[in-house]
């Protein structure tokens, strides 16, 4: 008896390249009717209705993640920009207070320049060093000794007047006391009546003050706001160089003289550079020779209004 048997091709199914062939081909007919006839759009916007909500649930930890490392990079961005400006304004600050000082020390230089061409006597400049460290004097050390030409008992000036007297000259250095120490006295004149006077250092050093002018007799016409000047009859200081200004005047009906105090005009705590001059009387060796009767003579009181010196210092007094 013969059997009956299904043909092979129909008991197997169609083969695996076959039914790629029929899928592929049922892809881009899918394709061309989607394009032409817009078939599969309402399938679209159900399938993307229906899966939102789970899209918008996955995107928010990346959305936050996204948000946090943009914080972090903004706030690392802002803090760097901060910490240069704070430090450009720092350098600025530094360069602004550096221009002031420069432009302060170049006006003082041109004064003393200027005050240097007004004065008859040789002159030298020089930078105060230190202040001297005693506690009980006020005196100054500057970088010119007796190798620059400085001398002992040589006038000490600043842009504005007299600072003080060069006590002690050493090779390359000089010790300066100043016109506020107590042992240092300045002969000085009222440049508004021409009355002389001494000035001396105020031991007490009362702020606002630093100079006590003594053994001025009760009546004398001196005023607050006077401006002293130098007299030029010691043999050190050149006559009419500003040395200080009245500040207090008190007169007791018992007492026989005034109690006057001033303010010195040269920069007492603050001058850097100085000028160092030759004594108007140094003709030796050793120090200021008095001056023969001619030249006593010729040293008597003019009006200082006429020298430009004076009228500088009258000018700030006004």
């Amino acid at each position: 008896m013969f059997e009956r048997s299904t043909p092979r091709i129909f008991s197997q199914g169609p083969s695996q390249a076959a039914k790629l062939l029929v899928l592929s081909a049922l892809a881009v007919l899918l394709m061309v009717v989607d394009v032409r006839f817009q078939v599969t759009s309402p399938i679209r916007q159900t399938v993307a209705t229906a899966i939102y909500p789970l899209q918008w649930l996955m995107w928010k930890p990346v959305q936050a993640w996204q948000t946090a490392r943009d914080y972090t990079r903004n706030m690392q961005e802002a803090q760097s920009a901060a910490h240069d400006a704070e430090r450009r304004a720092v350098e600025m600050a530094e360069r602004i207070n550096h221009v002031g000082a420069l432009e302060r020390e170049n006006d003082n230089l041109r004064a003393m320049l200027g005050l240097r061409e007004r004065l008859p006597t040789k002159a030298l400049t020089a930078e105060i060093a230190y202040e001297a460290p005693d506690p009980y004097t006020n005196r100054l050390i500057i970088d010119k000794g007796l190798t620059a030409g400085v001398r002992q008992g040589a006038p000490v000036l600043d842009s504005f007047g007299v600072l003080g007297q060069v006590t002690q000259a050493y090779p390359l250095s000089s010790e300066v006391r100043v016109v506020t120490d107590r042992d240092q006295t300045v002969p000085v004149m009222n440049l508004r009546t021409g009355l002389r006077m001494v000035a001396f250092g105020e031991a007490s050093n009362r702020p606002g003050n630093g100079i006590e002018l003594r053994f001025v007799p009760a009546g004398s016409d001196v005023q607050e706001g006077d401006m002293l000047i130098t007299s030029g009859i010691d043999g050190y200081y050149a006559q009419g160089v500003p040395v200080a200004e009245v500040t207090f005047v008190e007169t007791h009906n018992d007492a026989p003289f005034m109690r006057i105090l001033a303010k010195p005009v040269a920069q007492v705590h603050s001058a850097r550079y100085v000028m160092v001059l030759d004594p108007v009387g140094m003709h030796g060796e050793y120090g200021p020779e008095l001056p023969d009767e001619q030249a006593g003579a010729q040293q008597r009181y003019a009006p200082p209004s006429s020298t430009p010196a004076t009228e500088a210092a009258l000018s700030r007094s006004r």
